[in-house]
């Protein structure tokens, strides 16, 4: 299904982020971020969803009956470090309290009817890999990676330096095909970018296209807001001048990343010559003690 407003702007509120699947025409992704005081207390009920929440900045705890946690060294921001990923299971009744300053969480929620063990993920061990090279390299930090015992969410957050282009060559995943052997060679999922600068001025460009261009569109990216991306192609373009930070939530037909390079561009495969020297732009030892 074709949706035709990809850009989802933000809220004037501590909720500045929040759509459901079926407000934006989609079968399994829903998102949300907000910003909350120190003490200030969230209570939630996963009910038939799995649920993922990522720190973007400070600390939390988060009691519930299937376990505690405590973030004691969340990032100041999400160009200060690496993020803290909690796992929640369906059916998980849980209380989280900003024990930070401020606290800056993003989360996504998926219907399941599996079960799992909730998970803490810290940020050393997020794989971090440098992807492409000379003017479309980029760092990408693995929080809820492939095979991560969950059912369909996908979660990774990419930095992007100043004037290079991201997911490049541009892939789609919104069909399900398998080889003449029965591999996977592409998943049908659909995909959430939400975009952080570190200057309101600051922007990426964003194209999302099918083959056939009957989906084509241009859009341009600032701080908190949300590009959907229900089928085709989607590169990015960071701004001259500014690095891109954009988080990646993603669920569908299969909890992979299996994808198809869109063919008029994908001989730039194994062209790069150099690596950014800017990359990577945050690592896990930046992450500091926020006040609790």
């Amino acid at each position: 299904m074709k949706q035709q407003n990809l850009l989802v702007k933000p809220k004037d509120n501590s909720i500045y982020q929040n759509f459901t699947a079926e407000e934006v025409g989609w079968e399994y992704l829903n998102f949300g971020a907000r910003l909350m005081k120190k003490d200030e207390t969230w209570q939630y009920d996963t009910a038939e969803n799995e649920m993922a929440i990522v720190i973007l900045g400070g600390n939390f705890k988060v009691d519930s009956a299937k376990g505690n946690w405590a973030v004691l060294n969340g990032r100041k921001d999400v160009f200060s470090g690496i993020a803290h990923t909690l796992y929640l299971p369906r059916r998980t009744k849980f209380t989280l309290t900003a024990t930070s300053d401020t606290l800056d969480i993003a989360y996504s929620w998926v219907a399941t009817d599996q079960d799992f063990a909730p998970y803490l993920k810290q940020p050393e061990e997020a794989a971090i890999e440098f992807r492409g090279g000379d003017n479309a390299n980029r760092q990408i930090n693995s929080l809820i990676q492939p095979g991560f015992p969950c059912h369909k969410i996908v979660c990774v957050e990419v930095y992007t330096p100043s004037g290079n282009w991201s997911s490049f060559p541009a892939h789609k995943h919104d069909e399900r095909k398998t080889d003449a052997n029965g591999m996977l060679i592409e998943a049908d999922l659909e995909e959430i970018y939400f975009y952080k600068f570190q200057s309101p001025q600051a922007y990426a460009i964003q194209q999302v296209y099918t083959q056939d261009r009957s989906l084509d569109e241009i859009i341009r990216a600032k701080n908190n807001e949300a590009v959907l991306v229900p089928e085709g192609y989607h590169p990015v373009a960071a701004c001259h001048g500014y690095h891109a930070y954009y988080l990646n939530f993603l669920a569908g037909s299969d909890q992979v990343l299996t994808a198809t390079n869109d063919p008029d561009h994908e001989w730039i495969y194994g062209t790069w010559k150099t690596q950014d020297s800017r990359l990577p732009l945050v690592t896990a030892s930046m992450n500091t003690v926020q006040s609790v």
